[in-house]
């Protein structure tokens, strides 16, 4: 479906020039995000390649794969919940847009604001379960089942850190608002 420009994401972000904590914040966490977006995008073509050779080593060589579809599917969950904080920054993530036309503009913020407060609470015990995950995965060393038995630790750290930038991003999207900045 194609459809105009959505009234809430038309709006351009900034931050309240009186609260240099928060301004410094959003634009510390904007410079991690676009270094983030880089390193996904190269874990995303590494990601290819290795499965290319996965499947090439295969069907030419006969040669067992014991490390290329664990190695890809680490790449991947890293680079998808390492961006999570982008694509939130830039209201990527799904969102319902049938109310947006029917609202008025001051209850659609309070509409989004309200979204990001349940978004944010969702997110955080999100990042909490993981950075525990990961902390039981690293003390007692737990290793995938497979031949090449890399450490869960790994993609468990890379979820939990994630999910934390994510939770930083909404929780920008929270107080700018409140501080007298325009919301994105």
């Amino acid at each position: 479906m194609i459809h105009g420009p959505v009234a809430d994401q038309a709006e351009t972000a900034s931050i309240a020039a009186g609260n240099t904590p928060v301004a410094v914040l959003g634009r510390a966490l904007s410079i991690c995000n676009n270094i983030i977006v880089v390193f996904a995008a190269l874990a995303l073509v590494a990601a290819c390649v290795i499965l290319s050779y996965s499947v090439l080593g295969r069907a030419l060589f006969h040669s067992p794969n014991y490390w290329q579809d664990e190695a890809a599917v680490f790449l991947l969950v890293g680079a998808t919940f390492m961006t999570s904080a982008y694509v939130q920054s830039q209201r990527g993530h799904v969102s319902i847009e049938a109310f947006v036309g029917l609202l008025s503009a001051r209850a659609n913020a309070i509409r989004l604001w309200l979204v990001d407060v349940a978004s944010f609470a969702f997110c955080a015990f999100f990042a909490w379960k993981s950075w525990t995950l990961a902390h039981e995965a690293y003390v007692d060393g737990q290793v995938s089942n497979s031949m090449w038995s890399p450490p869960l630790a790994i993609p468990y750290v890379l979820m939990a850190l994630g999910m934390t930038l994510l939770c930083v991003q909404i929780l920008l999207q929270i107080i700018i608002p409140l501080t007298g900045g325009a919301r994105r």
